[in-house]
């Protein structure tokens, strides 16, 4: 195990604690303790995840430090946060976080984020048809684009990864625990919560009334379906 992990966090005992967890199991660890430099490493040294700490100091938070290296770079980004309100999570998505870790953490389950983020990012994708339309929406499998009414919709990896997942799937429901396995691993087949904090933000960049979905639509207790009008 070679993957190098860029820690950003400005309090010595964290990344002293997390550095001897992810050594302990083979990682390589590269560290930052401000938002400057960690962009910088980002670019130089080409970490395969980074660890990002929301609250940093001196004049780029967290959120501020993603959306930079979202300029630039794929790599997975995890949040590390002692916050944990849905309002938080969703700006992390916005600005292109792949996950997020509630202080205090174990490292049991530091270990399980880190493995299944850095799994998503480097699975092989399967062939599948090169686009599909439903509706309004057009997604180009090979391109890894979705138009919306013909303009093109931003959509960080994750969402993207969910909608392709319901698209593969198109006018079937998915479970919760299928949807959460397939796109962000067994070890979060039961964050339920977790996929409704997701499913609610691709709903407000793809529907044109969130709150009276026409596409991604609900089955209560049950899971998502994509819902596609016959004949697309």
């Amino acid at each position: 195990m070679s993957d190098r992990i860029l820690i950003v966090e400005d309090e010595p005992r964290v990344v002293r604690l997390v550095s001897e967890v992810l050594k302990a199991v083979g990682y390589q660890v590269i560290a930052a303790t401000s938002g400057g430099p960690a962009i910088e490493m980002v670019a130089l040294e080409q970490p395969d995840l980074v660890l990002l700490d929301i609250l940093l100091p001196h004049d780029l938070d967290g959120y501020q430090v993603c959306r930079r290296i979202r300029q630039f770079s794929q790599v997975p980004v995890i949040m590390l946060t002692a916050k944990a309100q849905e309002n938080d999570m969703l700006r992390g998505f916005d600005v292109g976080a792949d996950d997020y870790l509630t202080k205090p953490f174990s490292s049991k389950e530091l270990l399980a984020r880190v493995r299944a983020v850095l799994r998503r990012a480097q699975r092989p994708e399967e062939m599948v048809t090169a686009t599909l339309t439903c509706g309004e929406m057009e997604i180009n499998f090979a391109r890894h684009a979705v138009t919306m009414r013909g303009e093109r919709t931003s959509l960080t990896r994750t969402e993207y990864d969910l909608l392709r997942q319901l698209a593969l799937n198109a006018n079937c429901v998915m479970l919760h625990q299928d949807l959460l396995t397939a796109v962000w691993g067994v070890e979060y087949r039961d964050d339920i919560d977790y996929l409704r904090a997701y499913i609610r933000y691709l709903r407000r960049k793809l529907e044109a009334d969130p709150s009276n979905p026409q596409y991604i639509l609900t089955s209560p207790g049950v899971g998502y379906m994509l819902a596609c009008p016959e004949g697309d």
